[in-house]
C-alpha cells in the first residue's frame, strides 16, 4: 500500500459513557486517539466483498498504518467526510497495516 492510495483523512474516537450517582442520565463523550491518513473503500459488488459475507453489515474498509501506542478495537468510532463509522473489525497485516471493517452509523434526521 502506498502513500498515495492512503489519502483520506479519518479520526480514530473511542466513546466513553457516564451516569451520574443513581444510574440515570447517560451522556457520552467522545475521546479522539488519532487522526491519520487511510486507504477507503467503499462496499460494492465485487468478488473481494463477497468473500467478506461474514461481515455483511460492513459498509466501508478503512486500512492505514498501525499507530504506535494504540490499540484499534470494535465498538470505535471512525470519522470520515462527517460521517461516523462504527468498527465491527480490526486485523493487523503484516505487523505494518491496520485493515477495519465499519458500518456506516444512521445518519441523524433534521428538524421537521
Amino acid at each position: 500500500m502506498s502513500f498515495g492510495k492512503m489519502a483520506t483523512p479519518v479520526t480514530l474516537i473511542r466513546v466513553h459513557h457516564t451516569k451520574d450517582a443513581d444510574g440515570f442520565g447517560q451522556t457520552s463523550r467522545d475521546e479522539v486517539l488519532a487522526r491519520v491518513r487511510a486507504y477507503k473503500e467503499d462496499r460494492h459488488g465485487s468478488v473481494r466483498w463477497a468473500n467478506r459475507a461474514a461481515f455483511s453489515e460492513a459498509t466501508a474498509l478503512f486500512r492505514f498504518r498501525i499507530i504506535p501506542g494504540v490499540a484499534v478495537e470494535p465498538l470505535y468510532i471512525i470519522i470520515c467526510n462527517s460521517r461516523r463509522y462504527e468498527i465491527l473489525s480490526a486485523e493487523v497485516i503484516q505487523k505494518m497495516y491496520c485493515e477495519v471493517l465499519c458500518r456506516l452509523e444512521a445518519e441523524p434526521v433534521g428538524h421537521l
